[in-house]
């Protein structure tokens, strides 16, 4: 009696068991987008660009106490960042030290992660503009970094990524702020499964053909900076910058090659 009052409650044990064990949680779309500060309405973050006062109208103005990372790290810039007004443009900024012992040319990586949760109409990402200064605080040179959309497995590598590369001995100094033209401008962006948010169904408003979207670039944001690294170089080797071209069709090119091949073989 005893052995089929066990045989029946092994059962009963097991299946609750079952009922409290917590299956490990499948990653949703949503969840592969970077986690970047709330949602400000683009406009009202231009206004608080705007009513800030500026600290610095020179290079020479910034303080470059901070080392540029051996990888690149997490910078949010907005509300209680330094406000820069210089070339036209006013911005918020980060300034840098460039290490003394790289030697050139070596590369820096830069990604933007896209305000908000999710890819909606009020999206918008910081875009960098990056200046190389010499001893002298003296510009080396400047550029507006060009971004491309890259969506990895998880939020590291995830997000609208760029480069540049330091060639000048000279250059000591980095600043990294958004000029006026980098400001006005938007990011293409490819519509992908990891992309949009399971809980919407808004997307942008402007988009173009084939699926794909610009995001407006905006004065505020999350910025990763720092010497380049593997990761961040994958990256970028397989981020999309813009819509592929339209060929012919595999059969057409097929055909076409297979022409080439026959008159030149006689």
């Amino acid at each position: 009696m005893r052995f089929r009052l066990l045989l029946t409650l092994i059962p009963l044990v097991l299946l609750a068991a079952c009922h409290s064990v917590k299956l490990p949680k499948i990653p949703t779309p949503v969840d592969l987008l970077p986690q970047s500060q709330p949602i400000r309405p683009l406009a009202d973050a231009k206004k608080a660009l705007i009513d800030a006062t500026p600290c610095c109208t020179t290079f020479a103005d910034f303080s470059y106490d901070t080392r540029l990372p051996w990888r690149p790290q997490r910078f949010e810039l907005g509300p209680g960042s330094p406000v820069v007004a210089i070339n036209g443009s006013r911005s918020y900024f980060l300034s840098f030290l460039l290490p003394v012992d790289a030697k050139v040319p070596y590369e820096i990586g830069v990604k933007s992660e896209l305000v908000g949760h999710s890819l909606t109409s009020s999206s918008y990402l910081f875009a960098p503009t990056i200046v190389q200064l010499d001893d002298a605080f003296q510009p080396i040179n400047s550029e507006d970094v060009k971004l491309c959309e890259y969506m990895g497995w998880s939020n590291s590598d995830s997000g609208a990524f760029g480069s540049i590369k330091i060639i000048d001995k000279r250059a000591r100094y980095l600043v990294v702020y958004s000029s006026a033209k980098q400001q006005s401008d938007d990011t293409y962006w490819e519509q992908s499964g990891s992309t949009f948010s399971t809980a919407s169904t808004t997307t942008p408003t402007t988009t173009t053909t084939g699926g794909s979207y610009k995001i407006h670039h905006g004065p505020e944001g999350v910025v990763w900076v720092g010497m380049m690294d593997r990761s961040y170089s994958e990256a970028v080797n397989k981020a999309v910058c813009a819509k592929a071209p339209q060929g012919n069709g595999v059969l057409n090119t097929l055909r076409q090659d297979v022409t080439k091949l026959t008159w030149s073989g006689t």
